[in-house]
């Protein structure tokens, strides 16, 4: 039970998705995936019995960017592809607040990619949510830095010869402590995805698969329509055999040169399927998951692909300072100014 308004002396009210929504009109393409991400968003915060005025949203440019304006919750929406920076600023300054940092593909992997990497290498605080629509919407069906080979889009007419990124491999890669991937048509994955990577503490990473119906519309359908997923979604359950089918009969095992391979239960052994350890000190068979799927149109894992600790930024740099003041003494702004070479002018 939470003071949405942060009065003292008023009598504690329940959180509803309302006090997560604000008073603009919604401002996506009818049938875009990012209706469902912020529907799904604005149910599971309550959940996390923290006031709005505690929340800051922190966006770049894009579709997904548009998102802090319809968050009741302080936000900001910054320049392409700065968003991490400008979240790591926030979360130095306030570590009381919960500090969400949310962009596409393109703004956080093409002219962001540099922030992003480095907002996980320092583990700061953050929950960084990643739209994934393979395409860039808002200036109109470019190609992005996660389009597949071949990809025909305006500024790619004989089809894009970039290889494209694998988000959740370079996460992993910059050794982010929380790395995991949903999708936009399951709206209690999604939840449980988000509340996980919330109440991790340091940078947590979401990749979310989302449909863009108008410059990439069924990008993963090979993967996400209902009558495919039992096949092609590869669940990942900290602690159990990586399987997935309808009847559990496919998994993941590791075969003799300690390569990760997709097959039926009944050929590879039960005894040999790999167990998922998402606190696993060590990446590499997290990341060895992230590779399974080439793209979309293979069995692709879900879930989280790992959650472990390590000393984050903002304590690090709170401990510095501290030590700092505690031999120095705490010194005024006057003494700042005045503390390296001053000039008097008539």
């Amino acid at each position: 039970m939470t003071d949405v308004r942060g009065v003292r002396g008023v009598t504690p009210v329940e959180l509803t998705r309302k006090d997560f929504m604000s008073d603009q009109e919604l401002r996506w393409c009818p049938g875009c995936g990012d209706y469902g991400i912020l529907a799904a968003l604005q149910l599971m915060l309550p959940e996390l019995d923290i006031p709005p005025h505690e929340m800051v949203f922190v966006s770049g440019i894009g579709c997904a960017a548009r998102l802090p304006y319809y968050m009741n919750t302080y936000g900001v929406h910054s320049i392409h592809g700065r968003a991490p920076a400008v979240a790591t600023g926030v979360a130095l300054t306030r570590p009381d607040l919960s500090v969400w940092v949310i962009g596409g593909d393109g703004d956080m992997l093409s002219i962001g990619g540099n922030h992003l990497l480095h907002a996980l290498r320092r583990n700061v605080d953050l929950t960084i949510l990643m739209l994934n629509n393979q395409i860039y919407g808002l200036t109109k069906g470019q190609y992005s830095p996660t389009s597949g080979v071949g990809k025909v889009t305006k500024s790619t007419p004989f089809g894009s010869v970039d290889h494209p990124f694998n988000p959740v491999s370079v996460a992993l890669g910059a050794e982010a402590t929380f790395v995991a991937r949903t999708h936009d048509t399951d709206r209690n994955h999604m939840q449980e995805i988000f509340r996980r990577a919330h109440d991790h503490h340091g940078a947590a990473f979401v990749e979310v698969y989302q449909n863009c119906n108008v410059f990439n519309d069924g990008a993963f359908d090979d993967l996400l329509r209902r009558d495919a997923r039992p096949d092609m979604l590869i669940p990942l359950r900290h602690g159990e055999p990586v399987r997935f089918g309808a009847e559990g009969q496919r998994g993941v095992a590791l075969n003799e040169f300690a390569e990760l391979v997709v097959g039926d239960v009944d050929d590879l052994g039960e005894d040999r399927l790999l167990i998922h350890d998402e606190h696993r000190p060590d990446a590499t068979l997290a990341f060895a998951l992230s590779r399974l799927a080439a793209d979309p149109h293979t069995p692709t894992p879900i879930g989280v692909f790992r959650d472990v600790r390590r000393p984050v930024y903002e304590d690090e740099v709170s401990t510095q300072i501290e030590a700092e003041v505690e031999r120095r003494g705490r010194g005024t702004l006057e003494e700042l100014f005045r503390s390296g070479a001053t000039w008097t002018v008539d």
